[in-house]
């Protein structure tokens, strides 16, 4: 079993990573009768996204002798405006700090990072919009 997760009541959930025992909270969002004081389940799937773009490209760039540290990546989350509820777009934009590395090891980790497992689970009706700023 990866989490156990408890219903806290107010539509607040404790999320605990089995291996680790490293805890996180959600909240329903505002704009769903939440106080949108933690993550919101929906805001985790697209933090997913962008956390394991960014860690399969380290994973690689390691191989390359290449150090992502310092990286940010940035992420919006756009939600359906008619029914059903969902996630229609996801935006993805991974900045990286001052490298100096060849354009084929540049499009290579862009290649890793647009393919990334969380990027390949999600629903085709899903856009993606990835972007990378290299300095």
């Amino acid at each position: 079993m990866t989490t156990s997760i408890t219903y806290e009541g107010q539509l607040r959930c404790t999320a605990v990573h089995n291996q680790s025992n490293t805890s996180i909270e959600t909240d329903a969002p505002t704009d769903n009768k939440g106080k949108g004081e933690r993550f919101s389940p929906t805001d985790l799937v697209c933090t997913a996204l962008g956390t394991c773009m960014v860690t399969t490209m380290a994973i690689k760039a390691l191989e390359l002798n290449i150090d992502l540290k310092g990286t940010v990546t940035h992420v919006q989350k756009f939600m359906s405006t008619d029914a059903p509820r969902r996630i229609v777009k996801i935006e993805v934009s991974v900045i990286f700090p001052a490298l100096v590395i060849e354009q084929k090891d540049k499009d290579y980790l862009q290649r890793i990072g647009d393919n990334c497992p969380v990027a390949k689970s999600l629903h085709p009706d899903v856009a993606q919009v990835l972007t990378y700023q290299w300095s």
